[in-house]
């Protein structure tokens, strides 16, 4: 197979788990005899300060030619702590969703039993947790209209969806349901807000397509209650793009950490591959960032966008047994891991190369 990848490293620890990600594909293509091309662009920060702008014209070229992105992060606390900067890192990455049609975020929280121990959450209570979000991307308060008012003292940002925004996003749940437990969970909170009544109205509408599929509505704060109290009652879940973001970030504790958790933005044209965790500019630089994340998401890629199943599935044993031989990045030890297993980012990605 010949594919053209983009990498877009991104910023803080975007280079560096990015890096290793791209490292573990090279490896795939080696082992399975695929073709795999490569190029570079910038997006956020780095963008920024080489272009003054946060998605240059030149990187939406390139990711409109590529057969997928393998992708980093964004951010920077020099932004964080300005609140009034016209110009943000973030505004690059929430326009690449929108011009590359990216509607659809699917998270999957993928327990490895190695890991039982990193959480907080009991091990007991978590193991056999196995969930897939939906979250969809290009609608919700983050693309609606925003703005201050009353000499600046009042700020809005107004939450809106379509009908076929609901549609399309809660079709790819369903079909996911249909090949799982034909369990869906659709996330809103329509006893308070309209938009999540039309999403309610909407998916109990498209479930009439999928008979098969059981279908429970759940409130967003009950929903991240439950997620604590009993995550093996999930399967698949669909909800908004806010409620998402958040419920995500929260079953990062499932896993043990944000950096065990891919993700894949898709829509309709090229895909894009990201892990879940920020740029975290306190350790930038460090070598400490675990890349596991960004090597799930290239499996992820492998997977959705190339069709190559025995390849993705090559790279998630590999991370599993380099769990098991006892190998763990920092922020997944616990007090009972010896110090000499606890690797940085490129040992650990070294240790799970070996494995492939």
């Amino acid at each position: 197979m010949k594919k053209h990848i983009l990498v877009v490293p991104g910023d803080g620890i975007g280079q560096e788990v990015t890096a290793v990600g791209k490292k573990v594909v090279e490896k795939i293509a080696q082992k399975f005899g695929h073709e795999f091309t490569y190029d570079e662009a910038l997006i956020g920060h780095v963008a920024i300060e080489a272009t003054g702008d946060p998605l240059p014209e030149e990187t939406l070229v390139k990711m409109r030619a590529s057969d997928a992105v393998l992708f980093g992060a964004v951010g920077h606390p020099k932004y964080d702590n300005d609140p009034t900067a016209k110009v943000r890192p973030e505004q690059g990455l929430l326009k690449m969703r929108k011009e590359l049609g990216l509607y659809a975020n699917l998270r999957p929280i993928k327990l490895f039993d190695e890991l039982l121990g990193a959480s907080s959450i009991k091990p007991e209570i978590l193991k056999g947790s196995d969930i897939l979000f939906f979250r969809e991307l290009t609608g919700d308060i983050y693309f609606g209209e925003k703005g201050r008012k009353n000499e600046g003292d009042t700020a809005y940002d107004i939450a809106e969806y379509s009908r076929y925004e609901v549609e399309r996003i809660a079709r790819k749940a369903f079909e996911a349901a249909m090949t799982r437990s034909k369990k869906l969970m659709s996330v809103d909170k329509a006893n308070v807000l309209e938009t999540s009544r039309l999403w309610r109205e909407t998916v109990q509408k498209v479930a009439k397509e999928y008979p098969e599929v059981t279908v429970e509505h759940q409130f967003v704060d009950s929903a991240a209650m439950l997620l604590i109290k009993n995550p093996k009652q999930f399967d698949v879940v669909v909800t908004a793009n806010l409620f998402g973001d958040i419920l995500t970030d929260e079953a990062s504790q499932i896993a043990g950490s944000m950096g065990m958790l891919a993700s894949a933005s898709v829509g309709d044209s090229t895909g894009v591959y990201e892990p879940i965790h920020g740029s975290a500019h306190d350790i930038t630089g460090k070598g400490l960032a675990n890349p596991m994340a960004s090597i799930l998401s290239a499996a992820l890629m492998l997977d959705i966008s190339f069709g190559l199943k025995a390849e993705s599935e090559a790279i998630i044993s590999a991370v599993e047994q380099t769990l098991k031989a006892g190998f763990r990045t920092r922020d997944i030890a616990d007090a009972s891991t010896p110090a000499e297993m606890i690797l940085g980012t490129d040992a650990i990605g070294e240790e799970i190369l070996k494995r492939i």
